[in-house]
């Protein structure tokens, strides 16, 4: 199944105006780079999140979150968000306004 596009699209709308941010084609879906960083992504109809480990146990505790896990082994500190949890503009915002924030804590590649 290919990523949703719609999705990329609500996430490149916000992303766009953060400085030197960018996007790949990664895990059969797009991801968005901040500083070299992964910050948050689009899978099949998932919106991926870079939270850190903090932060991503607080998201699992959602039932539209899960751990971001497509090859069985989950990776740390990421999660995956259905569509119920960002069905609105400001709820994808308030999304990638936490990943953005963990990422910038990273440093630039």
């Amino acid at each position: 199944m290919p990523y949703n596009e719609e999705i990329d699209a609500r996430i490149r709308k916000l992303v766009s105006r953060w400085k030197n941010s960018d996007a790949k084609k990664m895990f059969g879906g797009v991801c968005h780079l901040l500083n070299g960083n992964m910050v948050c992504g689009v899978y099949k109809d998932y919106l991926l999140l870079r939270l850190g480990e903090k932060a991503s146990a607080e998201a699992l505790k959602q039932s539209y979150a899960r751990p971001f896990d497509i090859t069985g082994k989950p990776m740390k500190g990421w999660v995956m968000v259905d569509g119920t949890g960002f069905k609105t503009d400001e709820k994808l915002k308030s999304w990638l306004i936490k990943a953005k924030t963990f990422v910038k804590t990273l440093p630039s590649k």
